[in-house]
């Protein structure tokens, strides 16, 4: 069931919840671009594992209010609005593709309020010292963050133009997306994308995303291409960073990248899989992510 909570500044979020209510809770942050209702585990799986899955849609996103000129940072207070309504004051905190640099801020950021952290497919900051951030990544993203990167200094219409086109698209077939996907993958992502069951929660997490603006989509692209506003260095939480070693999407390196750069990280690199392998390990990460 959907909820809204009332940010400080008066922003409407609309929250889900998911598996067992007295569980673990655990804020799981979507892709980009994605939604609240992103591909997760089965409630049966949750309520086995004992834990509360809490995700939302970020700003601009599905039924969520736009907070213009966000940065990935500004994550950690709609997370503490969400919680403190929630009347949860601690939690664990994971994210996938998009949401893995989210995940981060709310562990960078909370202090003891976030228990632990898993970073599943994460990018690494823009200016990663020593890290070539388009090495091995697929041309549409490519596209996408060069647009990004000049829209910085520009405004947001070169990003804004291309992402409300491709949003007007998928609006119109969503289902088409998910194909799209298909196209560029490696056969491994291939396979987890022939599942009916993932297919029909992307084709869902797509629609419910982008279903009035591709405003949250442009929002979390600018704030990947700008400055974060936390250095990951500050992290101070047990931190896992997993990654699939042939993903296009966002490219292995910046895991490593990111893994020593936190603290005490572990990482673990999916051999033979790519981005959408996260999917396979995720419920894996929850049992680490709600360990005592």
């Amino acid at each position: 069931m959907t909820i809204v909570v009332v940010a400080p500044d008066g922003r409407k979020l609309a929250v889900e919840q998911r598996g067992a209510p007295d569980g673990s809770p655990v804020f799981y942050l979507h892709g980009t671009p994605g939604s609240r209702v992103g591909p997760s585990p089965r409630e049966t799986m949750l309520y086995r594992l004992g834990i509360r899955l809490i995700s939302f849609d970020r700003p601009g996103y599905g039924r969520s209010d736009r907070l213009r000129g966000r940065t990935v940072a500004d994550v950690a207070a709609d997370v503490t609005a969400i919680a403190d309504h929630l009347g949860v004051p601690r939690f664990a905190a994971v994210g996938r593709s998009g949401g893995a640099p989210h995940a981060l801020a709310c562990a960078a950021l909370l202090g003891e309020r976030v228990t632990r952290a898993a970073a599943l497919q994460p990018l690494a900051p823009r200016d990663a010292e020593g890290l070539d951030w388009f090495d091995g990544m697929v041309r549409s993203n490519v596209v996408e963050y060069i647009a990004a990167i000049t829209g910085a200094h520009s405004g947001d219409r070169l990003v804004s133009a291309r992402l409300g086109s491709a949003a007007m698209q998928i609006r119109a077939d969503p289902a088409g997306k998910v194909v799209g996907l298909y196209e560029q993958v490696p056969e491994s992502d291939r396979r987890v994308v022939s599942d009916h069951g993932i297919r029909r929660m992307l084709v869902a997490n797509f629609a419910e995303g982008l279903r009035e603006t591709a405003d949250g989509w442009v929002d979390d692209v600018l704030a990947f291409a700008g400055g974060w506003g936390f250095d990951p260095a500050a992290i101070g939480v047990p931190t896992l960073v997993w990654h699939g070693e042939n993903d296009v999407f966002a490219p292995v390196g910046h895991a490593r990248w990111l893994s020593a750069r936190i603290p005490g990280a572990t990482l673990e690199i999916g051999r033979g899989v790519a981005h959408f392998a996260a999917l396979d390990v995720l419920p894996d990460v929850l049992i680490w992510l709600t360990r005592h």
